[in-house]
């Protein structure tokens, strides 16, 4: 089930209460922050096996049998468990319908089995950003900076002042001959995909030729594949398919003479489509109609996963130096990881009206008794709502008609130099102002439409799509949800789960998904007094038995489940493991 644009908000959320798999697919969120001018969107892709969703919830087909297994009946009994907070089991025949925690508003429930995956995001970079940030210390100033989506530029080479960017070109200086320049994106974990790249030389070479090329599966920078271009002394390109294993090169095609008399500047397009062991290759004169066949279609089986990525080279002997690459363009159409992250459990997590007492009362079972294997939209089923690919959807009626409100989402939209901006909270994300219930009055950001930082997006799940109260800024009423994350992990409605002793990270044993996880992930806007700087909603355990949460995050442009730019896992020795400092229960 997709959904096409502009699906009302109640016809896509009750049509996914029932489907079997619900595709995030398409361009989402993205078409929104196109439409601004803000980035450029990647191009559809034609069917294929690159072109499945690029995130997804999966459940298994429901029948009558699983119903009835849900059927509650009389009375119901309660329970309080031990430990803190306290939380009151709801039980049906000896088997737990229900978990309500005091104080707190989510319920976790049993219902079908479902399974959120993730993929590779889609993403163009055009470099519209000047590196290097001359106003950083040498040592943090990113030559070519991150990149929509993809996130960082890895660049090697004899210098690094041998690459910059200038608005609309990402540069690599070729001062010194026989020397390779590398730029990678540190993402090793891309094996199928469709890539291409827009560059020229602003030389003809002379001596030797020059080269460009498109790597992938990238090891370093003496093991890959590579589809290259030579620009020759007399003008001609040539394509060259190849792989390099342990600095040896062994070419996988012989080389193609595409053309002749190529004057300098002149943009040529690579476009590289791997999927399993079959690497398909064009090139073709920018200016051109794309070829409708590949040039080259050969097997090879020697890397898995590894980058993506540009490499230049000046021959031994050329004479011109320095020539310039300017690459204008670097696109991943689409891509996929080689191992997607995946998390499968039965738990349900609603939101009651006011939080649990502790008290439980007849218009509390009856709630319990309509959410009992209800597959109407959870927590984590809003969340996943906001994922790469998820179809845009259009609130029908209200202050909101007429404006997205679930989709792909960004991050925030870029600054001078190419770093994302923080600040995009959930009604910009819908391109509105807002007036929260003091009264105060947040303007619209045009530039934020589409997007969600990490709070922007806890409090687009918890607060505009479930009910949960907002605060235009800090609040320490403990009733309303804060704005950003440091005063989330103080003042956030619901309970305290667990939290670090200053040393260690909070053992957090009575996590369970849609809790609030916050972060000292030392994100470069710490003060003296601020110690949590990153928000996520905890999701449940991956195929590896580790746990793993959602959070809207600058590299990876957006909200996600995965790994790139640290991995999404409470567990282990990454960042986030490390960082975890408050677990909260809204």
């Amino acid at each position: 089930m997709s959904a096409t644009p502009h699906t009302s908000r109640r016809g896509l959320l009750a049509a996914l209460g029932v489907s079997a798999l619900v595709p995030v697919a398409g361009l989402g969120g993205a078409s929104a922050r196109a439409a601004t001018g803000a980035e450029p969107a990647a191009e559809p892709l034609a069917a294929g096996s690159l072109a499945g969703p690029r995130s997804s919830v999966s459940l298994p087909a429901l029948d009558a049998s699983y119903f009835s297994r849900l059927t509650l009946g009389d009375p119901l009994t309660v329970a309080v468990l031990d430990g803190t907070p306290a939380r009151t089991e709801v039980l049906s025949g000896g088997r737990r319908v229900a978990l309500l925690t005091h104080g707190a508003r989510t319920v976790a429930l049993p219902g079908p089995e479902r399974t959120f995956t993730e993929d590779k995001k889609p993403f163009v970079d055009t470099f519209q950003r000047t590196l290097p940030d001359t106003s950083l210390p040498a040592a943090d100033r990113a030559y070519w900076g991150t990149s929509p989506g993809g996130g960082s530029w890895s660049t090697l080479g004899p210098a690094a002042d041998d690459y910059s960017v200038v608005p609309g070109a990402g540069l690599i200086r070729l001062s010194t001959d026989y020397a390779s320049r590398h730029a990678s994106l540190r993402d090793d974990a891309v094996t199928d995909v469709d890539v291409r790249a827009v560059a020229h030389f602003d030389k003809v070479p002379a001596g030797e030729a020059c080269s460009y090329a498109l790597s992938f599966g990238y090891q370093d920078t003496h093991n890959s594949y590579r589809a290259r271009l030579s620009f020759l002394t007399s003008g001609a390109v040539q394509l060259r398919v190849e792989k390099e294993v342990g600095d040896v090169v062994t070419q996988l095609t012989t080389a193609l003479t595409l053309d002749s008399a190529v004057p300098a500047g002149t943009d040529w397009t690579i476009r590289v489509r791997r999927e399993g062991t079959r690497i398909r290759v064009k090139a073709w004169r920018a200016t051109a109609a794309e070829p409708s066949t590949w040039t080259v279609d050969v097997t090879d089986a020697t890397f898995g996963a590894g980058r993506v990525g540009l490499r230049a080279l000046a021959n031994d002997g050329c004479a011109n130096l320095p020539v310039t690459l300017a690459v204008s363009r670097f696109q991943v159409s689409a891509a996929t990881w080689q191992a997607r992250p995946s998390v499968t459990h039965d738990t349900w997590v609603r939101v009651l009206d006011e939080p649990f007492d502790g008290t439980w009362t007849a218009d509390l079972e009856r709630t319990v008794r309509v959410w009992a294997g209800s597959t109407a939209p959870d927590v984590l089923a809003y969340a996943a709502m906001f994922l790469a690919g998820a179809p845009t959807v259009t609130a029908g009626a209200g202050p909101t008609a007429g404006k997205q409100v679930l989709g792909e989402a960004g991050y925030g939209y870029l600054d001078p130099h190419g770093y994302r901006y923080e600040g995009a909270d959930f009604h910009e994300y819908m391109g509105i102002g807002w007036t929260f219930p003091d009264g105060a009055y947040t303007g619209p950001s045009s530039k934020q439409i589409g997007n969600l930082d990490c709070s922007g997006y806890a409090r687009m799940v918890y607060g505009h799509h479930l009910g949960v109260p907002l605060a235009a800024g800090a609040d320490t009423s403990g009733t309303r949800l804060p704005r950003k994350s440091r005063d989330m992990a103080e003042h956030a409605p619901g309970v305290r789960i667990d939290r670090t002793d200053g040393t260690t990270p909070p053992a957090a044993t009575l996590l369970q998904p849609g809790d609030l996880v916050l972060f000292n992930a030392d994100s470069g806007d710490d003060t003296v007094t601020v110690t949590v700087d990153h928000v996520g909603i905890y999701l449940g355990e991956d195929a590896a038995g580790k746990r793993r949460f959602l959070s809207s995050r600058k590299t990876g442009n957006g909200p996600t489940l995965g790994d790139l730019g640290g991995a999404s896992l409470l567990d282990g020795t990454g960042v986030y493991a490390r960082s975890l400092h408050t677990v909260h229960r809204v």
